[in-house]
């Protein structure tokens, strides 16, 4: 998996960078295969502007963007809505290729 961190407005310190190298970490639990994750990080008027975009071969990107007033909570936040659409998307591949009840063969009594 690679990982990109950008920031435009404002400086990353080495603590926000491991920061957000340990809840990427997080995403290899689903078992998909994980392309690269590039993480922007934008100041805005009003806070700072957290964007995940996460790249699953076989599958469209994944885009989070999670605006807050503090850079630590949006990450938080940004990982934990991203965490939620991997878990929906491991769901969705996995119980795809389940058998449906028209395959099943009867039992002769």
């Amino acid at each position: 998996m690679n990982l990109q961190i950008r920031s435009k407005d404002i400086t990353l310190t080495d603590a926000t960078k491991a920061h957000i190298e340990n809840a990427v970490e997080v995403f290899r639990k689903y078992s998909l295969d994980i392309t690269s994750v590039k993480c922007m990080i934008t100041a805005e008027k009003k806070g700072v502007l957290v964007e995940f975009e996460i790249h699953v071969a076989h599958a469209q990107p994944i885009i989070i963007t999670q605006e807050d007033d503090v850079l630590d909570a949006a990450i938080d936040i940004a990982v934990d809505r991203a965490s939620k659409a991997l878990r929906r998307l491991h769901d969705k591949v996995t119980d795809h290729h389940n058998t449906s009840i028209k395959n099943l063969e009867t039992l002769d009594a």
